[in-house]
């Protein structure tokens, strides 16, 4: 019998002689009660997995990332099985587990309907009570394919069709069965609370010119605590969804009429944009940053030295001037390396760091397209930073120092990863391996943990991605750092060092906010459009009590103006609580009534959007107040 090595959460490994499955292995040392699935050999496998030969068994537990996802994909076959027992004719296509769900998309030609999922969800339910075990099986290609023809399933013969292995691994619960990988849990009634949530429009492998099929989206928990933590925080998400949002407080829009994908700010929104841009000059100036611009469009060669044309086209907006192609930058980069390039450089003007509010136009397929998060125009935080290889590190450092500063004016924490080499790459392995090194240098040196995601750099160089989380411990992608050695080789930048030689610079390119379209729509929904004083549209709007009061209202509102204060005023016949309502579903952190008091007092009486009440004072004072709170 094979030797099998049993590693215990607490590190410890156990041999055993060798027993039938990865089960029976880890029953031994009782390793079993929160086991929901195994890693044997280093790979993720089902509980009954056969050990046939010496390995290592590791159990997968359910409070870990890979116990949920083994949760959420097992609980997707079983919706897969509950809408083929309700609806046989509906055709199944894919069903993955996302972080904190899954969904499977259907082929239907009826619509699903509210009332659909509730059935679909008592169906799963008395699926799941059937205990049934996911069995996993495996076929010849050929055999499956005949399998899936005969079950009339287009997709997944579509899909084998496409698979170069000899053998493939199906899965069955009952009288279902899906191609799968695996793994599953040991039987339906291992899950216990989830939830479908939503019907959502998605195209057959994302291609918009292949069929419109019908994604459910569902999640599922170990715990009802944790099912009901997460529909609580999704509650809130749709209560701050920055779409909602940004109509209601006339941010911005997107409007079929101007195009798919552009957004269109509206003078709060451009104020709020506004506000954004002069903290990022500011900051940046005081980092030794220069200021320059690139136009929108440039050769399309300049694109295919790059290796942009090569490796991003599918994304590029290519059209012809004078005969000569052009492309719409999807990038702010080759305008600073011919910046860089249009002089010789010496070390003493090392580092350069060139920073740019650039727009930048990318094709994204409209089933993708989400609001400002997702969109086909927006405006970098852009900065490429040119340097000697020994200066690498510490610029890195200080480009993730000046992330720092900017996150904690917003209140956002945020976690770090780190992307290595992808197999579609330019450059030499040697340059790769300093670049990553030099990556991974600067966040030992600052502390930073980090975790690693190989094969997911650019491909001209690998890339540290810090994801801030907002209010809600949601995730977002924000600052990006890629170490480049590939594109000063391609246009052959270089300086003249001290030993009086030339040398090739090392090129960092970064964001720091990342697209501002994107970051207002995450600032939207963290601040749930409450934004703080500083950064508010509208800082204080002015309301009168009455006609008797206007005059002086009117003096106030205009003092304010003067003294650069973002100000609104109601000057109408409505009655004061409309009028405080109004201002509070606009999120005006400070309202100002007006009556016949603070007139003849010549004094203001400040009101939070909360509700709270501050005592009565001089303008002065106010004015005083609100600029101490206009600094970010």
């Amino acid at each position: 019998m094979p030797q099998v090595k049993v590693k215990l959460p607490s590190g410890i490994i156990k041999e055993v002689e060798g027993l039938g499955n990865a089960w029976e292995a880890l029953v031994r040392f009782e390793e079993t009660k929160e086991a929901v699935a195994a890693r044997v050999g280093g790979e993720l496998a089902d509980l009954s997995h056969p050990l046939t030969e010496d390995t290592v068994v590791e159990a997968v537990l359910a409070n870990s990332a890979e116990g949920a996802e083994v949760l959420r994909h097992s609980t997707s076959h079983v919706m897969a099985q509950a809408v083929k027992e309700l609806f046989p004719e509906t055709k199944i296509a894919i069903g993955p587990a996302i972080e904190e769900g899954f969904y499977y998309d259907f082929d239907r030609e009826v619509s699903f309907t509210d009332a659909d999922l509730e059935k679909i969800e008592a169906r799963m339910r008395e699926i799941i009570a059937r205990d049934l075990p996911f069995i996993r099986e495996e076929l010849p290609r050929g055999k499956a394919i005949e399998l899936f023809n005969r079950l009339g399933e287009d997709y997944k013969v579509e899909l084998l069709n496409e698979m170069t292995d000899a053998t493939v691994s199906l899965y069955r619960q009952g009288e279902f069965v899906d191609l799968c990988r695996g793994p599953h849990l040991p039987g339906t009634s291992r899950i216990k609370d989830f939830k479908l949530l939503s019907v959502a429009g998605a195209y057959w492998r994302g291609d918009e010119r292949n069929r419109m099929l019908q994604r459910v989206y569902g999640t599922a928990f170990f715990s009802s605590q944790a099912l009901n933590e997460y529909l609580e925080r999704l509650k809130q998400a749709k209560a701050r969804d920055h779409r909602v949002l940004g109509k209601e407080l006339e941010l911005f829009s997107i409007q079929e009429e101007a195009g798919a994908g552009l957004v269109i700010y509206h003078p709060k929104g451009a104020i709020l944009r506004s506000l954004l841009e002069d903290l990022e000059k500011r900051e940046h100036i005081k980092r030794g940053y220069q200021l320059v611009y690139g136009p929108q469009l440039l050769k399309l060669d300049l694109w295919k030295k790059s290796g942009h044309y090569e490796h991003y086209r599918e994304q590029m907006y290519i059209t012809e001037v004078d005969g000569q192609k052009y492309a719409l930058k999807p990038m702010n980069c080759l305008s600073h390396i011919l910046i860089y390039k249009s002089k010789r450089r010496s070390y003493r003007d090392l580092p350069m760091r060139l920073f740019e509010l650039g727009t930048v136009h990318r094709y994204e397929k409209s089933g993708v397209l989400h609001g400002l998060l997702r969109v086909r125009e927006f405006t970098q935080d852009d900065a490429h930073l040119f340097c000697r290889p020994e200066q690498l590190v510490a610029e890195i450092r200080g480009v993730i120092q000046f992330v720092e500063d900017i996150l904690k004016l917003f209140k956002f924490d945020y976690e770090v990863e780190l992307s290595t080499k992808p197999d579609q790459h330019i450059g030499s392995d040697e340059d790769w391996d300093r670049a990553t090194e030099a990556l991974r240098t600067a966040l030992k040196q600052e502390d930073i943990p980090y975790q690693v995601h190989e094969g997911e750099g650019a491909f001209y160089g690998p890339k540290i991605d810090l994801k801030l989380k907002d209010a809600l411990n949601r995730k977002w992608q924000c600052a990006t750092i890629q170490c480049d050695f590939a594109l000063p080789e391609r246009f052959d930048l270089t300086y003249m060092g001290p030993d009086g030689n030339y040398h090739r610079p090392a090129m960092i390119h970064r964001v720091i906010l990342g697209a501002l379209e994107r970051f207002i729509g995450v600032l939207i929904e963290h601040y749930g459009g409450a934004f703080p004083t500083w950064l508010a549209p509208v800082q204080v709007k002015v309301l009168t009590v009455s006609e008797k009061s206007l005059e002086y209202a009117n003096q106030v509102y205009q003092v304010l103006r003067e003294e650069y204060i973002r100000v609104a005023e109601d000057f109408g016949d409505e009655k004061i609580g409309h009028k405080i309502r109004e201002a509070q579903l606009e999120k005006v952190p400070y309202m100002l009534v007006i009556g016949n008091r603070e007139a003849s007092n010549s004094q203001v009486s400040p009101r939070r959007r909360d509700g709270k009440l501050l005592p009565s004072q001089p303008l002065g004072d106010f004015i005083a107040m609100i600029k101490a709170e206009s600094k970010p």
